[in-house]
């Protein structure tokens, strides 16, 4: 049976041999890109256009055309490929229309050789765009899948070939233009109407999954949100709070959460590595029975170690459960309008309105919209399966960075001589199925401070939570997210200091204090308030100063030039003007030398403050010490669920841990 497919979702091809069928409106130029495990084009070869028609496994058409037929052979691609996107774009100069807001939604249909049809998506809701990608052949797991995308750029070829990472975007999006106008008197005509029957659903316009950007895409960012957060791949949910990563927060042209649509390649590589040699291959997975998807394996996706491998691939896991959620319901709605459209239809005559044909009419359409709902749920369904699976194959896998503190890794774990690429601060996970949950990575070195949220309006969990014991819960989660970060670095890399005003946290913090791993007692009163921060606002001058004058050798001898945490509780209470800005200041200049902060606070006991304190809460990846769904995600518009970190009950594998690092510093004589 054809998928009908909506914008983001996706469908698994039976076959490598395929034809891609476009037809429109007017006459379009129909191409596609080949792009690497990263989402880039390396270069202008690996571009099939009208002035270039032909590459391994790949032919396009040589002349602007109302349809097109695409060959495609995804075994006879070069092995770098990982990625076949089709693109369209309205010739230049030709007298046509000027956007594809003009003219009718061109339709694209995957088919086999045999003409069967397998996927089909109509790209409705384009306005100002010139060009768009319509459909996106990628490879997941070992088998190759198709994407509805859907994504339109009103700056023509030349912005989307850009956005795909190609270098000399705009010259070759020149280059195929005046291909194409060379070929204009060979322009094929519109083909006659469609039957009504045949446009029934290729022609209706219903809701998207992510909506397309009009003047280029743009890509999720999560203010702090998405497996990756911060600065790494995923990012994330935005909305109210930099949390969610941007839809990775993809580093080289990539969305971000916050954003809009993803904008452009994903770039997996860490800033700060520079890899020797070539990346391990991945896994490969057990051959799929006939029918059946292809078995998960654990660090399937690319990377030069498993740890990039299983980062990696834990943002493919959140990228693929955003895209179906999303699909899902625009699916939903889309059903449901339908369902208003046609009501409205048949009981817009009087005569029908009461008897026999007004209940007809209605059951006919809520049975329309069942059936709709019925299939959308039926291919969720499918996805959720292989993304459960998944989970449970590269749960049990995850390093002690990436892993819950549930997880068997860590009563084996050994404090790290090299520091991982991420660490996990919680979960995430959608409504449509609450026991699916992503890992919440952030990279490390942290590229922006965390801000545990200890309010009572902070979340409908918070809200029927006593505040005393709301404030200890923040707590107890900052303490688990220090020594986390205590246990992935190498020893003596990395400081944690601890300011407690009115030494109301006591209690949670005597796990650190016990296990002597702190920096120094935990500061108190106005006195020791003054004291560390003023040393950690010196570090941060004498490091930024010696960076750059390029001197950095010429430090004073008694500064640690470690990474450096300060946890900073009951914020703002015990804190004056001064005291207000120095932190302002860690969290603005503290992240690019060293220095971080973990803040446990409640916003509104700041309001005193008045806008002053604005740009401190908006620097920092807010979280909380409950579960919430605070993190938004502007790229699909989901609202993702998050979920702190805990200790299974009655487990002493903080206090294993902590002795862990103890042991290693002294073994370091650190």
């Amino acid at each position: 049976m054809t998928a009908e497919l909506v914008r983001g979702q996706n469908h698994t091809l039976p076959q490598t041999r395929l034809e891609i069928r476009i037809s429109a409106g007017s006459p379009v130029v129909a191409g596609a890109t080949l792009a690497d495990e990263s989402g880039t084009v390396r270069g202008p070869e690996w571009v099939a256009h009208p002035g270039a028609h032909r590459l391994p496994g790949l032919e396009v058409s040589r002349q602007a055309a109302a349809g097109h037929r695409l060959a495609v052979d995804l075994e006879a691609l070069p092995e770098a490929v990982h990625r076949v996107t089709v693109l369209l774009a309205l010739p230049v100069g030709t007298g046509g229309p000027a956007r594809f807001g003009a003219t009718a939604a061109p339709f694209a249909a995957v088919t086999g050789l045999d003409g069967t049809e397998i996927a089909t998506f109509t790209l409705t809701g384009l306005d100002a765009e010139t060009a768009v990608n319509a459909l996106e052949l990628y490879r997941r797991q070992g088998a190759w899948k198709v994407r509805a995308v859907g994504q339109g750029y009103a700056t023509g070829l030349a912005g989307m070939l850009t956005d795909q990472g190609l270098p000399g975007a705009a010259e070759l999006a020149a280059t195929i233009q005046e291909a194409v106008a060379r070929s204009l008197a060979r322009s094929v005509a519109p083909p006659p109407p469609r039957t009504p029957e045949a446009d029934r659903v290729r022609q209706t316009s219903g809701p998207q999954a992510p909506p397309p950007a009009s003047s280029g895409p743009t890509a999720p960012s999560a203010t702090g949100t998405g497996p990756g957060t911060g600065s790494g791949p995923g990012t994330g949910p935005a909305a109210t709070d930099p949390a969610l990563p941007t839809a990775a927060a993809p580093t080289s042209g990539t969305p971000t959460p916050g954003a809009a649509a993803p904008t452009g390649p994903i770039n997996y590589a860490h800033p700060r590595r520079r890899p020797s040699a070539p990346p391990a291959p991945p896994p490969t997975p057990e051959p799929a029975q006939p029918g059946q998807a292809p078995q998960p394996v654990a660090g399937d996706a690319t990377g030069w170690s498993m740890d990039e491998r299983l980062y990696n691939q834990i943002w493919g896991m959140f990228e693929d459960l955003a895209r179906a959620v999303a699909a899902y319901r625009s699916a939903v709605d889309f059903a449901e309008s339908r369902m208003g459209q046609e009501l409205d239809r048949a009981l817009s005559d009087p005569r029908n309105r009461i008897g026999g044909a007004g209940d007809w009419a209605r059951e006919e359409a809520r049975a329309k919209r069942d059936e709709l709902t019925a299939r959308a749920r039926e291919a969720l369904d499918r996805d959720l399966g292989q993304l459960a699976a998944e989970a449970a194959v590269v749960e049990p896998a995850l390093p002690a960075a990436y892993a819950g503190w549930d997880n068997p890794v860590w009563h084996a774990h050994r404090i790290p001589m090299e520091l991982p690429m991420a660490l996990r601060l919680g979960d995430l996970h959608l409504p449509e199925r609450a026991d699916l949950r992503i890992p919440l990575l952030v990279r490390l070195p942290l590229e922006r401070g965390i801000w545990v949220d200890s309010g009572r309006t902070a979340s409908e969990a918070a809200a029927l939570m006593d505040g005393d014991r709301l404030r200890r819960l923040a707590m107890e989660t900052a303490v688990l997210h220090a020594a986390r970060l205590l246990s992935v670095y190498p020893p003596g890399e990395f400081s944690v200091h601890v300011i407690d005003p009115a030494g109301a946290a006591a209690g949670p913090l005597a796990p650190l204090v016990d296990a002597g791993v702190l920096a120094g007692p935990p500061a108190a009163g106005a006195q020791g308030v003054a004291s560390v921060l003023a040393h950690l606002t010196r570090r941060v001058d004498l490091v930024q100063m010696a960076v750059r004058a390029g001197a950095a050798d010429s430090l004073p001898p008694d500064l640690d030039t470690g990474e450096q945490l300060l946890v900073v509780n009951d914020f703002p209470h015990g804190f004056d003007d001064r005291a207000v800005t120095q932190l302002r200041y860690l969290a603005d200049e503290g992240p690019a030398v060293g220095v971080h902060l973990l803040m446990v606070a409640d916003r509104e006991d700041a309001s005193a403050y008045g806008p002053v304190l604005d740009p401190l809460w908006r620097s920092l990846l807010r979280i909380t010490p409950v579960a919430d769904n605070h993190l938004a995600d502007p790229w699909v518009g989901h609202a993702w669920t998050y979920e702190p970190p805990v200790v299974p009950p009655g487990s002493r594998v903080l206090e294993q841990v902590l002795a862990a690092v103890t042991t290693a510093r002294r073994a370091a004589g650190r």
